[in-house]
């Protein structure tokens, strides 16, 4: 579990590909406190810490998580955006974020609002259920964001300085592409409306 709270940004150092897995080993500051099996949200997508040395650990991407997330596109030297699970006795700053990708977006404008930054993401919804709402939250690349001017198939979001300068935001073009985790609560609420035949 996670909070959307990124901690700071994780350089790729080495790519591994193993049929159809992918190793990916990347540095960050905190590397001495992980340990094997210790959870780790990448890009907003919870991977296994399952190597380390001194400098840098290793993660493990299956097939499905690839086909599901941008980490099919990430490249050595990418930075990524890295979060470690959440302390239970601490304050949830974001909102909750189980580290599990919905599906990808794309990014289609970018807007610089005198000090701040407009992202406007556009994505195709895979179920019905996959839905954001105005003043909602929705976790961009493992980011807990606030949505503002939500359509049926984008939304936009606001960034300070503070997130723009301390994610891979501030590395985002028209037509990057972004992994998208809804609001797990709107999910449950969405699909009991559906079970119960009150929307389709």
């Amino acid at each position: 579990m996670f909070s959307g709270i990124v901690e700071e940004c994780a350089i790729v150092v080495q790519i591994e590909h193993d049929k159809e897995n992918v190793h990916f080993t990347l540095s960050c500051s905190f590397v001495h406190e992980l340990q094997i099996d210790q959870s780790v949200a990448h890009n907003g997508v919870c991977l296994t810490v399952v190597r380390k040395t001194d400098t840098t650990y290793t993660v493990t991407a299956i097939k499905e998580t690839l086909l599901k997330s941008n980490l099919g596109t990430v490249a050595v030297s990418d930075k990524v955006n890295v979060e470690r699970s959440m302390s239970m006795n601490g304050r949830l700053d974001g909102h909750i974020v189980q580290g599990h990708v919905d599906q990808t977006a794309t990014c289609i404008r970018i807007e610089e609002a005198d000090g701040s930054w407009y992202y406007t993401f556009e994505y195709e919804p895979a179920q019905s259920d996959y839905i954001t709402v105005e003043k909602g939250s929705v976790t961009v690349n493992g980011v807990s964001l606030t949505v503002v001017n939500s359509q049926a198939k984008s939304f936009q979001v606001a960034i300070i300085p503070y997130t723009y300068h301390h994610t891979n935001f501030h590395t985002f073009k028209v037509g990057s592409q972004v992994n998208l985790e809804f609001d797990i609560l709107g999910k449950y609420i969405a699909r009991y409306l559906q079970n119960m035949g009150i929307v389709k």
